[in-house]
């Protein structure tokens, strides 16, 4: 019993010590930039109004369900009887309300496709069809779509074609939930149609928690080096933090790939998560990720009790409480990584790639579409990689 009032002891003045530290950024404190846009947004419905989104049977019995819809702030009695298009509505209400983000790119998000290159909705969890987000961006003026087309599906070049069409300004993977394998070479034709429309590739790398089943090695950044050879602009999700692959960690591998691909980027959504401790701090100031950080926020994860102020050792009580009183979910975001260090440069960055996402790709050097082009051997004999069993939270 002394032991362990002792203990408690201890984690109290731990705690009193933290409160009273002073702030340390882990970066020298920029000035915050106004229009940002938030290049990962996430989506989702249950079908409702005909939208053509769905959520397994199997998720919708796990505890994760409510979580969701509680961080998106709307109950599923709402949604039946309002439609799916009530979460878009609640996120364009609210970064209207922001006095710092602008604008989000929403995310689609494609399923696990079978032998037959169509949709498998028995191995699918959660499905968010482009048609229904590009509805939602073209009727909300602050939503930029971000498309999710699985390369595997039948018509996959068509799909690509279709979503740039109805202004898609990124295409989205979570490889480990939709059965992607990044370095597959079958992939080749629809990497090169992603050059040819000018989409970047916003992929998922490290371990994948948000669901109830995941193929982890499919997040492997070292997947990603096959896209990047054919010129894909890659986005990497997360940095591949909490992630350990071939003895090496997420992000140093990541880093690794950096060093030789300069069309390969990274953003910092999520990355404040009490799930990711040190995450943040290490995309700042690990040398190979200067200028390749993009904002993002995992949104609606933010508005979860996976993220506060209240976590971190490096802010000041000052700075928490002014986060802790900030009511929009974007602001809050936003200032505590100010707070922590994250540049002006970081922020902007999202806006000037994915908003009025025009260039053409005749206006680039697209040499990567020629056919002769070797690949290096790693990427000949991809492996296949067992479902594993989650148990934690990260998109």
């Amino acid at each position: 019993m002394h032991k362990r009032w002792l203990i408690l002891l201890a984690i109290s003045l731990g705690g009193l010590l933290a409160l009273c530290l002073p702030a340390r950024p882990y970066q020298p404190l920029e000035p915050i930039p106004s229009g940002i846009v938030d290049m990962h947004c996430h989506l989702a419905g249950l079908g409702a109004g005909g939208s053509g989104c769905f959520v397994s049977e199997h998720l919708r019995h796990n505890w994760r369900f409510g979580l969701y819809l509680r961080s998106f702030g709307i109950s599923r009695r709402e949604l039946l009887a309002q439609g799916d298009q009530r979460i878009a509505d609640r996120i364009s209400d609210s970064l209207a309300r922001s006095h710092y983000v602008s604008k989000a790119v929403v995310l689609a998000l494609d399923g696990v496709v079978d032998a037959n290159g169509e949709l498998d909705r028995q191995r699918t969890e959660v499905y968010v069809p482009d048609d229904f987000v590009a509805a939602m961006v073209a009727s909300h003026s602050n939503l930029l779509f971000g498309a999710s087309v699985n390369p595997y599906r039948c018509d996959a070049l068509e799909r690509l074609d279709r979503a740039k069409a109805q202004g898609a300004v990124l295409v989205k993977w979570i490889p480990p939930i939709m059965e992607i394998n990044p370095g597959d070479p079958r992939l080749i034709p629809f990497y090169r149609k992603l050059v040819a429309l000018n989409l970047p590739l916003l992929a998922h790398t490290g371990r994948e928690k948000s669901f109830s089943r995941a193929a982890e090695d499919y997040g492997d950044p070292e997947r990603l080096r096959l896209p990047l050879s054919l010129g894909v602009t890659v986005v990497a999700a997360h940095i591949a933090s909490s992630a350990t692959y071939a003895g090496e960690q997420g992000p140093d591998r990541l880093a690794r790939l950096m060093r030789e691909y300069p069309r390969l980027y990274a953003d910092i959504s999520a990355l404040t998560q009490i799930n990711k401790p040190g995450a943040l701090r290490e995309a700042l100031c690990k040398p190979e990720f200067a200028g390749r950080l993009i904002y993002g926020t995992d949104f609606p994860l933010i508005q979860t009790a996976l993220v506060s102020p209240w976590y971190s050792f490096a802010l000041s009580l000052r700075e928490k409480l002014a986060i802790w009183r900030t009511e929009n979910p974007w602001d809050c975001d936003v200032l505590m990584k100010h707070d922590l260090g994250v540049s002006t440069e970081i922020f902007a960055r999202s806006a000037a790639m994915f908003d009025n996402a025009s260039t053409t790709a005749t206006s680039l050097e697209i040499h990567s579409q020629r056919a002769d082009i070797p690949l290096p051997a790693a990427m000949t004999n991809p492996n296949a990689s067992p479902i594993q069993q989650p148990s934690a939270i990260s998109f």
